[in-house]
């Protein structure tokens, strides 16, 4: 049985692919550079922004990779964050996972800023016992985040499950060794997430509570 369940946030637990990827083209608009299209944005959610930027433009010039950012970061705290922009039974399940004694914790893409602005403004700071942003440790697909926060809980790789919905949350548990369960209802297609060999497939809140509970 595991004792921690770590999360993906964007495209696992909060239905965010489509507004993160309206930013990127909002931003590349804004920096007038050219959009790599909704595909290729896609592909990126997971990374840690600097490494995401890098990825999708092809530049790794300091300046334009900062300037990005704060273009993008201006955008997406525009946007209102509610409990709204969760997927359909995520609060009843962490409730569940909490009562039955589970540890949660986030690992994510997200910078540490962006992580607790949306959690404090859906006021679910309880519901997680730590939080990894990529950008006070390593982005994602290094398998960094998960190694501190099993070091927290002074856990090993088997006792705990990394839950995402992108290849990059399938390969850095499984380069930890650690299992790893894939949300279809995300940013990548299943067919990639399978080529990580994840425990089980999810294709939604329901069907994932329904492997812990």
């Amino acid at each position: 049985m595991y004792k921690l369940l770590i999360f993906d946030w964007d495209g696992t637990l909060a239905d965010s692919t489509s507004h993160i990827v309206e930013c990127l083209e909002a931003a590349s608009n804004k920096m007038q550079a050219p959009f790599p299209g909704r595909e290729a944005a896609k592909n990126i959610i997971g990374l840690g922004l600097s490494e995401a930027i890098i990825e999708l433009f092809g530049i790794e010039d300091e300046l334009f990779v900062d300037s990005f950012k704060e273009a993008y970061s201006a955008q997406f705290l525009l946007a209102e964050i509610t409990r709204s922009g969760l997927y359909p039974g995520v609060i009843d399940m962490l409730v569940g996972l909490r009562e039955a004694g589970y540890l949660t914790a986030i690992a994510t893409g997200k910078s540490r800023r962006g992580m607790d602005r949306a959690l404090k403004a859906m006021e679910m700071c309880a519901y997680f016992d730590a939080v990894r942003c990529a950008d006070e440790t390593r982005s994602k697909p290094d398998p960094l985040m998960l190694q501190e926060l099993l070091e927290k809980f002074s856990l090993q790789p088997h006792e705990a499950v990394m839950v995402g919905d992108t290849e990059y949350d399938m390969e850095m548990a499984m380069r930890l060794g650690m299992d790893r369960v894939a949300m279809s209802h995300g940013a990548h297609q299943v067919s990639r997430l399978q080529k990580y060999q994840p425990v089980a497939v999810a294709n939604n809140v329901a069907e994932l509570q329904e492997l812990f509970l």
